[in-house]
């Protein structure tokens, strides 16, 4: 009894480590007073100064858009150009990405 006891207690300590379930972790940030968070990002191949990227500003999050760090502007799911404003999530995602 003594071994079955021992057995299951290192099963009951080791098995939580291997069945772990996956994390999602968002990198958020405090930005001039503002909690952004970048939960989905892809850099482009084509064009290395565009990121498609899914934030949330201060818990809210904004649908996927493509931040052109060059022409410091993102390109909004319609399609409008909409330049980057002071203490935008813009600014943040080419600062931490930039090369």
């Amino acid at each position: 009894m003594n071994i079955a006891k021992l057995i299951a207690l290192l099963l009951f300590l080791i098995l939580p480590f291997i069945v772990a379930p996956p994390v999602e972790a968002a990198s958020c940030r405090n930005y001039h007073d503002h909690t952004i968070c970048i939960l989905k990002i892809k850099r482009s191949a084509k064009y290395v100064w565009e990121y498609r990227a899914v934030v949330s500003v201060d818990g809210v999050e904004r649908p996927l858009e493509i931040y052109n760090c060059r022409g410091h502007f993102r390109v909004q799911k319609d399609g409008l150009a909409v330049p980057f404003k002071p203490n935008d999530p813009g600014e943040l995602i080419c600062s931490l990405l930039k090369r």
